[in-house]
């Protein structure tokens, strides 16, 4: 376990900040997706964090815990529901919907290489519904199409290609740049899940931006954790805004746990609640 102030990633050296200014949030995200020499370089020079294998690993179990209830990530790549959140069918192994879009571009990237695929046919009712909770179109039919197309290998692995190219990857790039550690990384992470990787108030690059505001990042000098309990408080802040009396357990019970116990590299054993059931890691 890490005491304050010793996290892997902070320790690594701060390089160029990503501050807090009109243009922030679009800035943040140019630079969590795409490539330059100087960011390349300073995310190189930190350790792996979240990106290695067995911290990976445990990020998508935490996910699952508080997505699904579980920590079998891996039987979720079939789970389909509409839960009444607003934003339609919420499918896989990372919660895609059919009104956010990243469902629809999952299945139009998988279509491409595999034409003949059982989801291919619902293409125009998914694009017709993206943006709204409607199923005009997917019933009946869409749901057990994406069982049954989840139980091929080729449609598992496009999930987490695309999981990783939309949310995993450009979190852990972003939190990197910011100095954090692989708590942090991880805190990144699920909020870019849950968020989604908008530039909107409202987005992930909205959250960061506000949390900037309040404290500053390790990579602008800053102290890790007490950026970390800046970036914590908007995002519980903003689940509250959007559904008053939201369990905010992912928040307060797992993650600013896991904080407040200085544990900013992940390192297990780990005990956590989410939405009402504990899990345990060894």
């Amino acid at each position: 376990m890490v005491m304050p102030g010793g996290s892997d990633g902070a320790a690594a050296g701060r390089g160029p900040a990503v501050s807090a200014s009109p243009n922030a949030r679009e800035q943040a995200a140019e630079r969590a997706g795409s490539e330059s020499a100087e960011d390349d370089a300073l995310v190189a020079s930190r350790p792996p964090g979240l990106a290695d294998p067995a911290k990976k690993e445990l990020a998508q179990q935490l996910v699952a815990s508080a997505e699904n209830s579980t920590l079998r990530w891996r039987e979720t790549f079939g789970a389909v529901e509409d839960a009444g959140d607003g934003v339609g069918y919420t499918a896989g192994i990372i919660g895609f919907t059919t009104g956010t879009h990243d469902l629809l571009a999952l299945v139009e990237g998988y279509t491409k290489d595999h034409p003949d695929n059982g989801l291919a046919e619902f293409l125009p009712a998914l694009r017709e519904v993206d943006g709204t909770d409607s199923h005009e179109g997917l019933d009946p039919g869409f749901t057990q199409a994406w069982r049954a197309e989840s139980e091929k290998p080729a449609f598992r692995a496009a999930q987490e290609a695309e999981r990783d190219r939309v949310y995993f990857d450009p979190a852990v790039r972003m939190a990197k740049l910011d100095g954090l550690g692989t708590l942090g990384q991880f805190v990144y992470y699920d909020a870019m899940v849950r968020r989604g990787p908008d530039t909107g108030p409202e987005g992930f690059y909205g959250l960061r931006e506000q949390a900037v505001r309040k404290a500053r990042t390790p990579g602008q000098g800053g102290g890790e954790e007490a950026f970390l309990e800046a970036f914590l408080d908007v995002r519980r802040a903003a689940m509250l805004a959007r559904k008053p009396g939201a369990d905010t357990s992912r928040v307060d019970t797992v993650q600013r746990r896991f904080l407040r116990e200085g544990n900013l590299e992940l390192a297990t054993p780990l005990t956590w609640q989410v939405n009402g059931s504990t899990f345990r890691i060894p």
